[in-house]
């Protein structure tokens, strides 16, 4: 019987196998993109025989096999330059080899999955997952406070863009992330990418309430986005890929405004408290951010809106401790100024 140790270390690799059928041929997918590749690698036949391990003839056969297959030439020799893909080669490969990357992502994010089910499985013990999120004080909080029974949660800040770009890739366990007033099926990409299609399942957190930063009193009167081009006046920005950024960008432009106009745009902080913090200590005069992080330092505050907080995972990720963490963030949202349960969560989302 394996020991506990042996157990913990489980790896599992899932790898995409399948084929192309054109009339009576079928093709192996996987071979014919290591054939194409080798060939617009090397730009010979013999480059291509040295990959697959065959004899010149072998080789040669066997990419005439393909052309006949696809009623197609794949390859085109060039006097003194050796042998190069086709047109249509060309574009195959291209085809296949974006094809094969968005499965690859796929199959990285259900591997992960797999992992996590079958350790926990194997050796009872509690789990370890990855969370890129985008700055939020509420979910920070929450996180603290999490009994560690069910296991750990190792959380990464950052831009809500990029954080879902590392879920899309499978380079991490779940994404919290948000995208202004709208969903992720009416957002640009990656958010749209993150879809049941996709084997994907954005669970919304919570609402929060967004709006401009002011200093205490609101001395230079800041009642509009207009007000902030006015002389004088000094923003500070979040970063860009941050979902609030994307929806500061997204109202300048409905409104006509410029960012050159608006002194300190290119000022930057990466946190909701760092950018209370700049306007409480005099440093800037307006920024954009959530409600709570200015009540925490004194500050006026012009809603702009609301906005859906949402956590992603994979579908196939079965998770207490994801489960524990959504119903602890609910239940703090729902008595917690400047947050409130989603809409979506009230109908039975």
């Amino acid at each position: 019987m394996n020991s506990t140790a042996d157990r913990e270390a489980v790896v599992v690799s899932v790898r995409l196998v399948g084929s192309m059928q054109i009339g009576s041929n079928v093709l192996e997918v996987s071979d014919l993109m290591v054939a194409l590749e080798a060939i617009g690698r090397t730009k010979s036949i013999k480059g291509l025989s040295e990959t697959l391990g065959l004899s010149y003839r072998t080789a040669w056969c066997r990419l005439q096999m393909y052309e006949v297959a696809l009623g197609q030439p794949l390859v085109r020799k060039t006097r003194g330059q050796g042998s190069e893909l086709t047109e249509f080669g060309a574009a195959l490969a291209e085809a296949l080899t974006s094809a094969v990357a968005g499965l690859d992502a796929n199959l990285g994010r259900e591997t992960r999955a797999i992992e996590h089910r079958l350790r926990r499985l194997l050796t009872g013990r509690s789990e370890v997952l990855t969370l890129a999120a985008s700055h939020d004080p509420l979910l920070i909080e929450v996180l603290r406070e999490l009994p560690a029974e069910h296991g750990q949660i190792r959380l990464s800040v950052m831009g809500s863009s990029t954080a879902v770009k590392l879920l899309l890739d499978g380079g991490v366990d779940a994404a919290g992330f948000h995208c202004g007033a709208l969903t992720p099926e009416q957002a640009d990409v990656p958010f749209s990418g993150v879809s049941s299609s996709a084997g994907l399942v954005p669970r919304p957190l919570f609402e929060r309430e967004q709006g401009l930063l002011l200093a205490p009193g609101n001395p230079l009167r800041i009642r509009t986005l207009t007000d902030l081009t006015a002389e004088g006046v000094r923003y500070v920005n979040r970063q860009p890929g941050s979902g609030t950024r994307i929806w500061f960008d997204r109202m300048l432009a409905r409104a006509g405004l410029s960012p050159d106009a608006i002194q300190g745009y290119a000022v930057e902080e990466f946190t909701h408290q760092a950018v209370a913090a700049m306007i409480a200590c005099g440093a800037a005069d307006a920024g954009l951010g959530v409600r709570v992080a200015a009540e925490r330092l004194g500050l006026d505050f012009l809603s702009v809106g609301w906005e859906t907080y949402y956590l992603a995972a994979s579908r196939s990720l079965a998770s207490p401790l994801f489960d524990e963490l959504v119903a602890a963030v609910r239940v703090r949202a729902a008595e917690t100024t400047g947050y409130r349960l989603s809409r979506e969560h009230k109908s039975g989302a």
